[in-house]
């Protein structure tokens, strides 16, 4: 068989992507954002994401087209992501893809979102070395899961017990008066601060944590470290310098991330660390894996920002895979699963 034609639907939160693949090519990845209807609440609305992905879907899918040059009818297989994430959301992505694969006749692969997110790196670096270790940090996840194959199952070795890297960043940049989301613009405050300004804890890494949670993260301590400081300031009637807080805050949750990531690899014997999903892009949290990676021979892949966000392009990604490798399709009654394990690939 040539490779698989497949187009990917991805609305777990407030992202309407649509991807459209042809095995380890990316021919087309539109999105349509609704993050600036959720910034004046500083957080993403469930509401709200549903309606615009319910308008965002038709648009999104012609212009993934259009890019592609292809005709819907063209495609191998239809791909969507059917959990985790918002329920609202992930349904309206689910029943576009069910009923795409009803009209057109095709099958269709109800995706796992974490895995999708190690599946994306093909795009950029090529077939994924088997196993490897990946570490994907975003608003709702910071995990690491030992990949042998992305099509089959992954095998988690570590989770956030409380806020997730992405929660923290948003809720500090609030805190700082920074735009939601937090993220880049921590990261960009960063680059002109003291990343040593202020020692803020670093969560689950006491000799006693590292016991029972040696590759589990917490950053609900932290984000409470940087309120407390943040307000004292105020108290006394200080400013607060903000590029520094950011830069320390942001240097204790890379300085976690990192540490835990090589530790795993080098304990399972892994020499690839793979970095994904929207916190991946954070050019400290790169620039430290690489260096610590390094420092252990060990060779790490991290996609394009672009990439790294939720988009289209990575379902589309993974659904191609299981195509190419032969995957049982899903059945049209599969469910959009709010609380999908990342241990379930494919619907």
């Amino acid at each position: 068989m040539s490779e698989p034609l497949v187009l990917g639907i991805e609305t777990s939160c407030d992202e309407t992507g649509v991807g459209i693949v042809r095995g380890h090519t990316l021919l087309a990845d539109a999105v349509a954002s609704s993050v600036d209807e959720h910034a004046r609440f500083g957080g993403v609305v469930p509401e709200v994401a549903s309606r615009a992905h319910l308008e965002a879907m038709v648009p999104t899918i012609e212009r993934a087209c259009e890019t592609a040059g292809i005709e819907l009818y063209d495609v191998d297989a239809i791909a969507v992501t059917s959990g985790p994430g918002l329920a609202g959301a992930l349904m309206v992505g689910v029943a576009a893809a069910k009923a795409l694969a009803l009209g057109l006749g095709k099958p269709i692969y109800g995706v796992n979102h974490l895995a999708a997110h190690v599946a994306v790196d093909q795009l950029e670096h090529g077939p994924l070395p088997e196993p490897c270790l990946a570490m994907l940090v975003s608003g709702g996840h910071s995990s690491l899961l030992r990949v042998e194959d992305v099509t089959t199952g992954v095998d988690p070795m570590g989770a956030t017990i409380d806020d997730a890297a992405g929660e923290a960043f948003d809720k500090v940049a609030r805190l700082l008066g920074l735009p939601f989301p937090g993220g880049p613009h921590i990261d960009r405050a960063a680059r002109e601060g003291d990343s040593v300004y202020v020692d803020f804890p670093r969560g689950l890494t006491s000799r006693k944590d590292l016991e029972r949670h040696r590759f589990d993260f917490s950053f609900s301590g932290l984000k409470t470290a940087v309120a407390r400081w943040v307000e004292a300031r105020e108290r006394s009637g200080e400013p607060v310098p903000v590029n520094d807080v950011a830069a320390s805050f942001q240097e204790a949750v890379c300085d976690v991330l990192t540490r835990k990531a090589i530790d795993a690899a080098v304990s399972e014997g892994i020499d690839d660390l793979l970095i994904g999903g929207g916190v991946a892009a954070n050019s400290r949290l790169r620039a430290m894996a690489v260096e610590r990676a390094e420092a252990k021979g060990i060779r790490v892949r991290v996609p394009r920002p672009g990439l790294c966000t939720d988009n289209g392009a990575m379902v589309a990604a993974l659904g191609a895979e299981m195509v190419a490798r032969g995957r049982t399709p899903s059945e049209l009654d599969l469910p959009a699963d709010s609380s999908m394990p990342v241990t379930t690939v494919l619907a």
